[in-house]
């Protein structure tokens, strides 16, 4: 799927519609990718999908902690920033398949600094456009897919 977001209110419906698609699926773990440039939107979309989930404090970027982690009811989100990473050991450290009595979802950004493949539900990918953003959603689920195009159209 390819959307032209105009602003950053769009950037948080697509986060809102990510959101409502999440809560249709069952899962125990989900990890979303998003890559793009600096600047492209990233951290906004996280914001935009942790508000979805009732989240209504700060949402930071994890450019300098590495990690920021949200509770929310029965879930553990995990929010990466992995672009200064340089090595594996940097990557273990942040103990990302760590066992947890919550739903786990985990958020990396730049997720080509990865040193080992891992499995991955959506990977979004933003672009800058003059002053908008492009985004292609890939999703390993077709019905999460269509809920997405059908949440980010009604909102």
């Amino acid at each position: 799927m390819k959307l032209i977001l105009e602003n950053e209110s769009d950037t948080l419906k697509l986060g809102a519609a990510i959101s409502n698609a999440m809560q249709e699926v069952e899962y125990e773990k989900m990890e979303i990718h998003l890559s793009g440039n600096l600047g492209a939107g990233k951290t906004t979309l996280v914001r935009g999908i942790l508000q979805g989930f009732d989240w209504d404090d700060l949402v930071t970027s994890p450019s300098y902690t590495l990690c920021e982690e949200y509770e929310i009811k029965n879930k553990l989100f995990l929010h990466i920033d992995l672009y200064r990473i340089n090595s594996i050991e940097d990557i273990e450290v942040l103990n990302l398949d760590r066992a947890t009595t919550k739903q786990k979802i985990i958020f990396i950004e730049w997720p080509e600094n990865l040193l080992e493949k891992r499995d991955t539900d959506l990977i979004i990918n933003l672009f800058h456009d003059n002053q908008r953003r492009q985004v292609s959603l890939e999703t390993r689920n077709a019905e999460m897919s269509s809920n997405i195009k059908v949440y980010y159209e009604s909102i």
